[in-house]
């Protein structure tokens, strides 16, 4: 897949990897990066929050999304470590946004938010929820100082691989009913209460 062009906005030249190969067991094994949420499955939707990056990878089964890259961790269903490694496997970009695809409330603002935290000589930054917890699977990263922790790492904790990077914090307002970037599809009643809130939005 040919990188996408500059954007014109300024903004650092960056490559997105999207985690969408997990079991999904709270799912009953359903196919959760292909749920609809708004209308669109929700890998779609994680996906237009990085519609500047310059290339897109998404790591999980093939799926018809024109210009993105899919590739698989090994074995499939692996866990997020593996699949990180697949994902930067592809990544050419000096900067890296990872995400999970089940965040169907993430924006592109969150993006731009989280590239711009990333301190300069720092490792990257990682969004915090209003209870003050790291979602690993919402962050921007150096690419290189993820290579440097994947080539050194052997656990399986995506926490315990990019906890000691002290990545900067970033806490986005939110405002009383609005949904938060962090809200996860885990579970059924997740998958619901998404689709509810999802109503008016697109």
């Amino acid at each position: 897949m040919r990188p996408r062009p500059e954007t014109g906005t300024g903004a650092a030249a960056y490559d997105a990897v999207i985690l969408a190969g997990g079991r999904a067991e709270r799912l009953g094994g359903a196919d959760k990066p292909g749920a609809l949420v708004g209308g669109l499955p929700l890998v779609e939707r994680v996906a237009a929050a990085v519609r500047d990056a310059r290339a897109v990878v998404v790591v999980g089964p093939p799926r018809d999304m024109p210009g993105v890259l899919f590739t698989r961790e090994h074995p499939p269903g692996g866990g997020p470590v593996p699949a990180l490694r697949a994902g930067l496997a592809e990544v050419t970009s000096p900067l890296v946004v990872l995400l999970a695809a089940d965040l169907p409330f993430v924006a592109a603002g969150h993006v731009g938010a989280l590239l711009a935290a990333v301190p300069e000589g720092g490792a990257g930054a990682v969004l915090v929820d209003d209870e003050g917890r790291e979602q690993w699977l919402t962050g921007a990263w150096r690419t290189a100082a993820l290579r440097a922790a994947l080539g050194a790492y052997r656990g399986r904790s995506l926490r315990g691989l990019l906890g000691p990077l002290a990545p900067a914090p970033v806490r986005p307002p939110v405002a009383p009913g609005e949904i938060p970037p962090w809200f996860d599809c885990d579970t059924v009643d997740d998958l619901r209460a998404a689709r509810e809130r999802a109503v008016g939005r697109g």
